[in-house]
């Protein structure tokens, strides 16, 4: 495999990942492949986080056996005639605000693999995700909770409906080819956008040296990075 060093090694191959993802598989991503699920995964956001990590409940029966894959998400569910679940859209939350709960809940849950928006730094990756075994995929772009939503086949079960609401609470579905999401964080605990991030830092300052003078340079307006005003 070749060692991704620049934003030019990543390949973004496609690969179709079975839940409960496993091992193998989980060491075999690669930062930026292009990832589609398909099987069964559930929703866990704060809600369900402060059920298990804070109040320390243990996972509804027999999800951490079906599954390893928590999407941090809150789903658009409605409620057919004949009383079961349909969930038509997700909307990704951002995983930034899981923060220090992470260890713990990969040890209460048995999580591999977590979905999201906007991922984690290399630090949380490393001190979190690689001793655990896990990784972390992102979400593309905004707007796609519809077009991800047409991969969900139905509602398998859903846990903490009343104590949590909907947008709360932890629903079971199963996908089919659910994407795309992109490798964020890998195996070895490095981050794609981390290394994108890298990259545009190191050119930035040739960028400057191209704008021309400051609109408003008469009242404080400058080019340089260190003193300029956000």
């Amino acid at each position: 495999m070749k060692e991704i060093r620049r934003l030019d090694d990543v390949r973004m191959d496609e690969v179709h990942l079975s839940t409960p993802v496993s091992a193998e598989a989980i060491r075999s991503l690669k930062l930026g492949d292009v990832v589609y699920l398909s099987g069964a995964l559930y929703t866990a956001r704060e809600g369900v986080y402060r059920q298990v990590v804070d109040k320390g409940l243990p996972l509804p029966a027999g999800l951490r056996e079906l599954t390893n894959v928590n999407f941090h998400c809150s789903p658009a569910a409605s409620v057919r005639p004949d009383g079961s679940y349909s969930v038509e859209a997700v909307t990704a939350t951002a995983s930034f605000r899981f923060g220090k709960s992470m260890s713990v809940w990969f040890e209460r849950s048995g999580a591999k693999t977590i979905v999201g928006k906007a991922g984690l730094t290399e630090l949380a990756y490393r001190e979190w995700f690689v001793p655990h075994g896990a990784v972390y995929l992102t979400t593309v772009g905004y707007g796609l909770g519809a077009m991800y939503g047409r991969s969900i086949k139905r509602v398998l079960d859903v846990h903490w409906l009343k104590e949590l609401g909907i947008a709360q609470a932890c629903w079971v579905l199963e996908v089919e080819k659910l994407g795309p999401f992109l490798v964020e964080g890998d195996a070895e605990g490095r981050s794609l956008f981390a290394l994108a991030n890298h990259e545009i830092n190191l050119r930035i300052d040739e960028v400057y040296k191209t704008l021309p003078p400051p609109a408003l340079s008469r009242f404080g307006e400058v080019l340089s990075r260190k003193d300029e005003v956000v």
